[in-house]
């Protein structure tokens, strides 16, 4: 029984910090759009940070109750399952292009990303250094977003009247979805620590795949949204950008929560990250040559996934 209400609590989570971010991230952006912040500014920061706010928030939560194998794993193990679960159904189920032109920056961003961070971590903790260059490649993925989201702007746009009511609205849901991330946030943190005490693994194991997974969600909603309406640019745009801030801001972020090194386990350095740059890899080199990605790539993605955790399992 006490296992059963374990799984449903951290199910109960997922749907929270998944709802919660949703309704967040849309009233953000109305009031965004009410204080007259332009609309680049608005899809290049609130948008592209939209769908990696479950990892985050979780990672920083475990980070902060000391579980730090949960944060690593989360945020290691949501890029691992974007680039080799859900990139990799996208690959299989349309014909993705790849503009060299429009996307190179973020590829090579995310290439760093994950290389800087195993990198890092050799030592057995993410070292300051790590964190800094991370932080680093952060903001310039940030700076890149907002150069090409302002090139791309429409100069006939008009700012729509402010509607005092609507403001009020949407600074109540505003909270209101705050508040379901951070205490979904905890419900997942706690039962997965939990349902790991049950099951006899390590928090480690729980982190990378059903944490992970369920952190994912709104990627993998925004890819099936992709598939239906045929948009291979949201897809790989979204993931790319979701990779590069769960590596690149989450781990710098939860390592100063914890104030200290985040220490990394043996088989998280020997499997976990190496898994992770090895699909990046695997995703992003053809496309950069071929400008466009193949159905064999995203079996072999598969392949590895489902590889990867039957070793981890």
């Amino acid at each position: 029984m006490h296992t059963f209400i374990c799984c449903l609590l951290f199910a109960l989570g997922i749907a929270l910090v998944v709802k919660g971010g949703d309704v967040f991230v849309d009233a953000a952006s109305s009031i965004a759009k009410a204080l007259k912040i332009p609309t680049f500014i608005i899809g290049a920061t609130i948008v592209s940070l939209a769908t990696t706010l479950p990892e985050m928030i979780v990672s920083v939560f475990a980070a902060a109750e000391g579980k730090t194998e949960m944060a690593i794993g989360n945020a290691v193990g949501s890029v691992t399952a974007n680039t080799s679960l859900i990139l990799a159904i996208a690959m299989t189920a349309m014909a993705i292009i790849c503009s060299r032109k429009k996307f190179l920056k973020q590829m090579l961003l995310l290439i760093a990303a994950s290389s800087v961070l195993w990198l890092a971590c050799l030592t057995g903790a993410l070292s300051i250094w790590g964190s800094v260059v991370l932080a680093l490649i952060f903001i310039l993925f940030m700076v890149q977003n907002v150069i090409s989201a302002k090139s791309e702007i429409s100069s006939s746009e008009e700012s729509a009247p402010v509607d005092k009511k609507q403001i009020i609205k949407n600074v109540v849901l505003f909270i209101v979805g705050a508040a379901a991330i951070v205490w979904g946030s905890n419900l997942m943190v706690d039962n997965g620590s939990e349902i790991a005490k049950i099951l006899g693994v390590s928090e480690r194991i729980i982190a990378v795949t059903l944490v992970a997974v369920g952190t994912s969600l709104p990627e993998l909603v925004t890819t099936i949204t992709a598939i239906v309406k045929k948009e291979s640019g949201l897809s790989i745009g979204n993931i790319i950008g979701a990779n590069i801030i769960d590596l690149s801001l989450i781990l710098p972020i939860c390592s100063l929560v914890s104030g200290k090194e985040l220490p990394v386990s043996a088989s998280s350095i020997r499997i976990d990250l190496p898994v992770c740059l090895l699909v990046t890899l695997i995703a992003l080199i053809p496309m950069i040559f071929r400008q466009k990605a193949s159905k064999i790539q995203g079996f072999i993605l598969l392949a590895v996934y489902a590889a990867y955790i039957v070793i981890v399992i």
